[in-house]
């Protein structure tokens, strides 16, 4: 399912709609009623982690200032610049993840339990699924032929069409109403206000550093594919506790998912496609036979996992090291 970069590239196409009133709402969505969007105005668009964050205010009702406009008077003020966002494009569908992985993370989303029902002044929030894609000013199309053979096109969740002719198709997304954006800039890998400290103390316990990298409260935004690819990257095992780890290989670690995250979004702008070196592999870059593993703490959730046995070895405990943390 779609990763931060995948979201942060949906923010540029929905953020060119932020101050149109919607005109006409569709969509086969039944967790909300459509038809409360009818003839309000979207307010502003922010995206924290792996979800995106719509707000939407009374068409008469003020506009106040959007989520950038306060972070770009905030950096002014620091004297810090923002990243260059790039232009809009069409949103593609990321890689597919396993089913089971998709059943998972969407146990976890719909677990965090809905505000009050929504209504003038409140944020949508958008969790995306398997597939799960935006389209403006235009709907998806069919790229082959389902089970039965025959070509049908999906049938978006959601659609606002705007007063000034252009709409926005939500696919294979849940939503919920919510008060306010559950938002945490620090754990965010691809925002400005990163917490490299607090990663790196998350990333030195004493529990294989696969389950640490998918802990949302300290990176949000950072799924599977980026796991994969950075473990292998910083040449780490996957199950090799953190705390046996030096400073400079959880350095290193850092430094590679940012960096992947950053590149990442950056092909996406460029509308070019990934190319993983070990996720979903048979071999690694170098030709070795690559292993393939259903890893997750107990009771929590369980992810496929590719590593290279040689060029990611595993860093066993020694006599005296504390025992991993599996919950």
């Amino acid at each position: 399912m779609p990763e931060g970069p995948s979201l942060r590239k949906f923010h540029l196409l929905t953020s060119p709609f932020v101050g149109q009133v919607v005109a006409k709402v569709g969509g086969s969505s039944r967790k909300i009623s459509v038809n409360d969007l009818n003839a309000l105005r979207l307010q502003d668009s922010q995206v924290h982690g792996k979800n995106l964050y719509l707000a939407f205010v009374a068409a008469d009702g003020p506009l106040g200032p959007t989520a950038e406009e306060t972070v770009v008077q905030r950096e002014a003020a620091s004297g810090a610049s923002s990243p260059a966002q790039g232009g809009q494009e069409q949103v593609c569908p990321p890689q597919p993840h396993p089913q089971e992985e998709e059943l998972q993370e969407l146990q976890h989303s719909s677990s965090e339990a809905p505000d009050a029902a929504g209504g003038p002044g409140s944020w949508l929030r958008f969790h995306f699924g398997l597939f799960g894609s935006i389209r403006a000013n235009e709907f998806s199309r069919a790229n082959k032929a389902n089970k039965r053979g025959d070509w049908k096109d999906p049938v978006p969740r959601l659609v606002l069409h705007f007063e000034n002719g252009g709409f926005l198709a939500f696919y294979n997304c849940r939503m919920q109403w919510c008060s306010s954006p559950r938002a945490d800039p620090a754990s965010d890998i691809l925002s400005v206000e990163f917490h490299r400290g607090r990663a790196l103390d998350a990333l030195r316990a004493p529990s294989p550093i696969c389950y640490t990298l998918l802990d949302l409260r300290y990176f949000s935004g950072l799924g599977n594919i980026i796991k994969n690819e950075i473990l292998y990257l910083a040449k780490i095992h996957p199950l090799t506790q953190g705390s046996l780890l030096a400073l400079s290989d959880l350095e290193r670690l850092l430094d590679c998912a940012v960096r992947f995250s950053s590149d990442w979004l950056g092909s996406k702008l460029c509308g070019k496609g990934l190319h993983p070196q070990i996720y979903q592999k048979e071999q690694c870059p170098l030709g070795h036979a690559v292993m393939k593993g259903t890893l997750g703490p107990s009771g929590g959730f369980k992810r496929l996992t590719w590593w290279c046995p040689q060029c990611q070895p595993e860093v066993l405990p020694q006599d005296g090291d504390p025992s991993p943390v599996t919950k």
